[in-house]
């Protein structure tokens, strides 16, 4: 067990080198940001473009129904799930882009984005409320774009 956990740190450790060598701007001229940073300098590397993820499980069955919270929960558990299949960790996250029914339940996605990302360095982000999304029962939908070395 403590050799599986070595050989994927290993194999993680230089693709979030990319991330770490980013450069996280939040320029005096612009609002003081709350949970992103206004503009994320990526270093040259492998960039990695994720589909926007919902709360749907590994067996397509709805994580959450009604509760914005619980479906963040997996949102955000999918999206480590597909960065962690290409090599990569919200480290290497420069953005992410939010599709919300309700912009009103901000604390819950905050408080579900902030137990992944690097809150000292979030990535750059946006924010849109949309009517629906594809299915009625899902309340938010979230992309990603990475890079690694």
């Amino acid at each position: 067990m403590h050799l599986k956990i070595v050989l994927a740190t290993l194999l993680i450790l230089p693709f979030a080198a990319a991330a770490q060598d980013a450069q996280f701007i939040n320029p005096p001229g612009l609002s003081k940001p709350m949970g992103y940073t206004h503009v994320v300098v990526a270093p040259a590397g492998h960039t990695i473009y994720l589909s926007g993820q919902v709360a749907l499980d590994k067996d397509g069955k709805l994580v959450g129904k009604g509760d914005f919270a619980a479906q963040a929960a997996q949102v955000f558990a999918n999206i480590d799930t597909a960065l962690k299949a290409s090599h990569a960790s919200f480290a290497n996250v420069v953005k992410l882009t939010f599709y919300v029914t309700d912009t009103t339940s901000l604390p819950a996605l905050r408080a579900a984005r902030d137990k992944f990302v690097d809150t000292a360095h979030p990535p750059a982000s946006t924010l849109v409320e949309v009517k629906r999304l594809f299915r009625d029962d899902l309340l938010l939908e979230v992309d990603a774009i990475a890079v690694t070395r």
